[in-house]
């Protein structure tokens, strides 16, 4: 079957996305994978990390003990689901590094796309 390097057939239009607007993987495209005997295998496409620097800062936040990622969330995006969010702000590899150590300054960021200091 012929694609059109995303595992795709040429000519279909992308499905729209299983995600919520609020998930990180919103705008994640979603491919399709043929294998040999035409069974079909959705699967998500690689998810770009944003340039933190892109990023419009909303606050910053001094790491407590007891602090954690998901209700900073809460507490500066009004929502604990968005704890990634403050993840893509801040380089880390595991979240878990995000709150490990009290005295860190963390970036609070809004989304990609939303007009703030940094990204007009």
């Amino acid at each position: 079957m012929t694609t059109n390097g995303s595992d795709a057939p040429l000519g279909t239009a992308p499905a729209p996305s299983p995600y919520p607007r609020s998930s990180r993987y919103h705008d994640t495209p979603v491919a399709v994978h043929v294998e040999p005997d035409g069974r079909q295998t959705p699967y998500l496409r690689r998810r770009l990390l944003p340039d933190p620097a892109r990023l419009g800062t909303l606050a910053e936040h001094t790491v407590s003990a007891g602090d954690r990622a998901d209700l900073l969330a809460h507490h500066y995006l009004g929502s604990a689901e968005q704890w990634w969010q403050i993840a893509d702000a801040n380089p880390v590899v595991d979240p878990r590094e995000l709150t490990a150590t009290p005295g860190r300054r963390l970036r609070i960021a809004l989304p990609a796309g939303v007009p703030g200091a940094a990204n007009g």
